[in-house]
C-alpha cells in the first residue's frame, strides 16, 4: 500500500505527534476533541498560563484535515471539533473549499487565521485568542460565529459572503496598522448581523455592507480615540432593524427579549463618531437609550438615510454634531432631551411624516429643536413642521410654527421692513391671530366714536347731507374698501382732521395684515 492509498484508507502519519493523533481520530469520528484541563484559569485561553505540546497541533495538520483529511468513520460524518487546544503556526487556508464541519472553542492561536477567498459550509469560532483574522471575500454557505473571541489586531472581513448569521457578540477586537478594528466593507450576510456587547477598539467600517435582516449592535462599546469614526457606515442596507439599544448583562444573549429582571443593562456606547449616511433600513434605525461620546469635531450623522421609523431616543451628545439632512422618515420617534443643543443639529431637508413624542414634548420644545437646527434663517423646517402637526390634525400648533417662522425672518429683515414686521406682530400676529384684528378694530371703533362725539362737524352740502352719527362716521374711517357715505360728508379742522387721517392709516393697516395673513393662510391649506 503506497502512503497516498493509506492515508486516504484513514491510517495515521508518522510525524504526527500524540495530540494530533488524537485530533485526526476525531476528525474521522466527527467527535469533539477536548484538550482542557478542567482548571478554569488554566483553561482561559485569553490568561496567560501557557499551552505546552501536550495541549498543542500544528496549525499545518489542522489545514490538512479540513483540505484533504481521512475519510470518516463508517456510520460517522467527518468534522473538526476542538475544544482547549493551542494551534501554533499559521491557520492558511486562503483560496481552499472546506466541506467538513469546523468549530473550535476555547482555543488559542499562535498566530493569525488566513481565509480570504476561501469557501465554508459553517464556521464556528467561540471564546478563542486570534492574533488576527484575514477573511476578505470569504463564503460560507451557513453561519460565520465568532463569539467571545478576541482579536489582537484586527477582523478583515471585506466583501465576505455569509449564507446565514454572522455573530460577533461579546467579542473584543483591537485595532490593525490601518486603524480598522473590523473592516467589513462591502460584506453580504444573508441574514442577521449580531455583535452584540462587542468591544470595538478602532474603526469598525461597514462601507455598502448589506445585512439581509436586521443588525443588532444592543449594549456594544465602540470606541475609536485615534480617528474621526467609531462606526463608519455610508450606504448601509439593513433589510429591518439597525439596533443601537441595550443589552443585559450575563443573562443569555437572546436578541430582542427583555432581561430578567435584576439583569443588569449595558447600552450601547460610541466614544467616536457614527457615520450612516444614505443607508437603507427596512423597518427602523432604533436609538434607544444610546450613549453617543463625541468630541467637536465628531459627527452622529444619518444624512439621507430612508427609514419608515427613526427612535431617537439616546441621550443628547453634549459636543459634536448630529446631521440629519436630506434624511427621509415616516415615523419620528424621539424624546425632547434626545437632541443636542443650539448650533449641533442640521435638518436641512430633512423630511418626516409623523412625530411621535415619548414623554412631555411641548411646542416650546419643539420650537427650540427647530431653532436649533437652523443658525441662520431658515424656513423649511418651520414648514415641514407645520405640515406635519397640520395633518395630524393640530391646526393651532401649526399656525404657532408658522408664526414663529415669520418672527424668526424678522431678524434678517432691514430697519424699515423689520419694523413693518413688528407692526403685522403686534396687530394680527402675521394674520396667523385673526381674532386680534376684531379686537383692535373694536377698540379703534370705541375711541373714534367717543372723540368724534365732541368734535365740530360742518356739512360739507348744507342741501343735503346725512345725519350725524360720530358711530358710523369712525367705521367709515376704519374700512378702507367698503363706503358708508359719512366721511365726504363732514368738514372737520385742525386736530380732527389729523385724527381722522390717523384712523384712515390704522384701518389700512389692520386691512393689510389680514389679507396677508389669510393669504398664507390659503396657500397652505
Amino acid at each position: 500500500m503506497t502512503e497516498g492509498a493509506g492515508l486516504r484508507a484513514g491510517d495515521l502519519p508518522d510525524d504526527l505527534t500524540a495530540a494530533e493523533a488524537g485530533m485526526w481520530q476525531a476528525f474521522r469520528n466527527g467527535s469533539v476533541y477536548d484538550l482542557s484541563s478542567g482548571d478554569a484559569a488554566v483553561d482561559d485561553p485569553h490568561g496567560a498560563h501557557p499551552w505546552g505540546p501536550e495541549r498543542s497541533v500544528r496549525a499545518r495538520i489542522v489545514c490538512w484535515l479540513l483540505l484533504d483529511g481521512p475519510p470518516a468513520l463508517a456510520g460517522r460524518v467527518s468534522s473538526l471539533k476542538l475544544a482547549g487546544v493551542r494551534i501554533t503556526g499559521t491557520l492558511d487556508l486562503a483560496g481552499g473549499t472546506v466541506m467538513p464541519y469546523m468549530e473550535m472553542r476555547g482555543c488559542r492561536f499562535d498566530h493569525e487565521i488566513l481565509l480570504p477567498e476561501a469557501r465554508f459550509t459553517t464556521v464556528r469560532l467561540v471564546d478563542c485568542a486570534v492574533p488576527r483574522l484575514e477573511a476578505a471575500r470569504v463564503h460560507t454557505e451557513g453561519d460565520l460565529h465568532l463569539p467571545r473571541c478576541r482579536f489582537q489586531n484586527g477582523v478583515r472581513l471585506t466583501d465576505a459572503h455569509i449564507g446565514t448569521d454572522l455573530l460577533l457578540n461579546q467579542a473584543v477586537v483591537y485595532r490593525d496598522r490601518s486603524g480598522r478594528s473590523i473592516a467589513a466593507d462591502g460584506m453580504t450576510v444573508g441574514q442577521d448581523l449580531q455583535a452584540e456587547l462587542l468591544e470595538s477598539h478602532g474603526e469598525f467600517s461597514l462601507r455598502s455592507a448589506k445585512v439581509g435582516v436586521s443588525l443588532s449592535l444592543r449594549g456594544a462599546k465602540l470606541a475609536n480615540p485615534y480617528a474621526r469614526l467609531a462606526l463608519n457606515a455610508p450606504q448601509l442596507t439593513v433589510g429591518r432593524t439597525l439596533y443601537l439599544t441595550p443589552a443585559g448583562v450575563g443573562s443569555p444573549l437572546l436578541s430582542g427579549t427583555t432581561p430578567a429582571r435584576g439583569t443588569r443593562i449595558q447600552r450601547f456606547e460610541a466614544q467616536g463618531g457614527v457615520r450612516l449616511d444614505d443607508g437603507r433600513f427596512g423597518d427602523a434605525i432604533d436609538l434607544e437609550r444610546a450613549r453617543f461620546v463625541l468630541t467637536d469635531d465628531q459627527v452622529l450623522s444619518l444624512r439621507r438615510v430612508q427609514t419608515p421609523e427613526l427612535r431617537f431616543l439616546g441621550d443628547g451628545p453634549q459636543r459634536g454634531q448630529v446631521l440629519l439632512s436630506g434624511a427621509r422618515i415616516v415615523n419620528l420617534v424621539d424624546r425632547a432631551d434626545s437632541w443636542p443643543g443650539p448650533g449641533s443639529l442640521h435638518m436641512g431637508g430633512f423630511t418626516y411624516e409623523n412625530l411621535v413624542p415619548r414623554g412631555p414634548f411641548p411646542l416650546t420644545r419643539r420650537l427650540d429643536w427647530v431653532t436649533a437646527a437652523t443658525a441662520e434663517y431658515n424656513p423649511e423646517p418651520y414648514e415641514r413642521l407645520a405640515a406635519v402637526l397640520r395633518a395630524a390634525g393640530e391646526d393651532e400648533d401649526a399656525r404657532e410654527v408658522l408664526l414663529a417662522k415669520q418672527r424668526r425672518r424678522r431678524e434678517t429683515l432691514p430697519l424699515a421692513t423689520k419694523f413693518w414686521g413688528y407692526v403685522q406682530d403686534w396687530t394680527v400676529a402675521y394674520g396667523y391671530r385673526p381674532g386680534r384684528a376684531a379686537v383692535w378694530m373694536a377698540v379703534l371703533w370705541a375711541a373714534g366714536t367717543l372723540a368724534f362725539s365732541h368734535a365740530a362737524h360742518p356739512p360739507v352740502n348744507s342741501g343735503g347731507h346725512p345725519s350725524w352719527s360720530p358711530a358710523l362716521f369712525t367705521l367709515d374711517l376704519l374700512l378702507p374698501v367698503i363706503d358708508l357715505g359719512q366721511v365726504g360728508q363732514w368738514q372737520l379742522r385742525g386736530g380732527w382732521q389729523w385724527l381722522s387721517a390717523a384712523m384712515i392709516m390704522l384701518g389700512w393697516i389692520l386691512a393689510t395684515t389680514v389679507a396677508a395673513g389669510a393669504t398664507r393662510l390659503l396657500r397652505r391649506s
